[in-house]
């Protein structure tokens, strides 16, 4: 299921995390995409992105997402403001909440579908 609007990229990724799907969360990347990470170094590519968002999948997230402001630059590229909260397990089964205020720059593809060029998830914290 590709993203047909710019937002939507956020909504597939929530609903995707929260099934685990971890093939379908990477889909949402263009293949040299990157994400910044909290900590340690920008995860750029199919292969690193995958990595990463395999340690989110790990915990088994229960994540909601909220685009608050979409700006659009032409009919292809587009920047989303995303207010994020998680709750999950930690290290030993410990129960952790984290929130964020992400900045993502999503692309149209030449299909007509939309994919993340860049994903900074704690980028207004």
């Amino acid at each position: 299921m590709p993203a047909h609007t710019a937002e939507e990229c956020d909504a597939l990724f929530g609903q995707f995390l929260n099934a685990g799907d971890l093939e379908r969360l990477v889909a949402l990347y263009e293949p040299d995409a990157s994400l910044v990470q909290q900590s340690g170094p920008t995860a750029s590519g199919t292969a690193a992105i995958r990595q990463a968002l395999a340690a989110f999948v790990a915990m088994q997230p229960r994540i909601t997402m909220n685009v608050t402001r979409t700006e659009r630059c032409g009919d292809d590229l587009a920047v989303l403001y995303n207010d994020w909260s998680l709750s999950a397990k930690g290290p030993g089964g410990k129960p952790i909440t984290l929130t964020g205020k992400a900045i993502e720059i999503v692309r149209r593809q030449k299909d007509g579908t939309w994919l993340f060029a860049v994903d900074d998830q704690f980028a207004r914290d």
